[in-house]
């Protein structure tokens, strides 16, 4: 009876007792299947991919090559699972960003999402287009009409920024040997950081030059806390050297975004709008840079 690969089964009465029970006549034995392993009752492994959507609520190893998820990248599923949060999740996210209470990448919890940055982005762009065309409006004296350069031009200087600096941080920490960021972690977090710039836009377009100069301030000291506070810890995975040089280099990009959204977009008393001796010279190169 203690072999291995049997069942023991006792024939009892109906007062519960095993009464005279004969165990050479009365025990039956019959084959276990204790021991079958059946594939189709296992739990499938975990399979996540930075660039596949997942029912668990663990976060995906950011390690994982994008490159082999399941879906094909021209069918509409493979773009649709980076958009897939509600509202409340995005309102969430948005709160977190502004006033940041744990690790941004806590909160994604392994669920980074488009959807966010995407439209955050682009009410950033409509809105730097509005107020720019205000503080324009105001610098010429109250000439002037709608200019869709100035759209194009926040077009390429918000759509460049959140889409390609997150992809080359995420391609430095590789090289680097930091994995604990995806590339989608990354543009969401660049995503949300954008946040700060539509209060900022919409109240520097005003005739005061150091109002607008602190209001611009503002944003890049939230913005960029907010990107440090959450990159650090990804940062920190490399050498101490290296991480500091990526720190500062971070900081320093989105300075130059700060400064270029007040040179470019608000120019009432700035620099640009100022007309010396080569001033229209001046104007022209900066614009020409970013595309204006």
């Amino acid at each position: 009876m203690a072999n291995r690969g049997y069942d023991v089964v006792v024939d009892v009465d109906a007062e519960g007792d095993l009464g005279h029970t004969d165990l050479q006549e009365d025990l039956e034995f019959h084959s276990s299947n204790f021991d079958d392993t059946n594939p189709r009752s296992k739990i499938p492994p975990d399979t996540s991919l930075p660039f596949h959507t997942s029912t668990s609520t663990s976060r995906p190893s950011s390690s994982s090559n994008p490159l082999t998820s399941n879906r094909h990248l021209w069918s509409l599923s493979f773009y649709a699972q980076f958009f897939d949060v509600d509202t409340a999740e995005v309102l969430h996210r948005c709160t977190t960003a502004l006033y940041p209470r744990s690790n941004f990448l806590d909160v994604l919890d392994g669920n980074p999402d488009l959807y966010g940055p995407f439209w955050i982005a682009t009410t950033v762009i409509f809105i730097l287009f509005v107020t720019g065309t205000v503080s324009q409006y105001f610098a010429k004296g109250g000439r002037g009409g709608l200019d869709f350069r100035m759209l194009s031009g926040a077009s390429g200087l918000i759509y460049g920024y959140t889409g390609v600096i997150p992809v080359a941080l995420w391609a430095v920490l590789r090289w680097f040997g930091s994995e604990g960021a995806s590339v989608l972690e990354c543009w969401a977090l660049y995503g949300y950081a954008n946040l700060i710039w539509i209060p900022v836009a919409l109240i520097s377009w005003s005739s005061l030059t150091v109002l607008n100069w602190v209001f611009v301030a503002l944003g890049f000291a939230v913005s960029a806390m907010f990107l440090v506070r959450n990159l650090y810890p990804v940062l920190s995975a490399t050498d101490v050297k290296t991480s500091k040089v990526l720190l500062i280099l971070v900081v320093a990009l989105h300075a130059g975004l700060a400064f270029a959204i007040k040179i470019l977009f608000f120019a009432h008393g700035s620099p640009v709008s100022k007309k010396k001796a080569g001033g229209d010279g001046d104007e022209k190169m900066i614009r020409a840079l970013f595309g204006l």
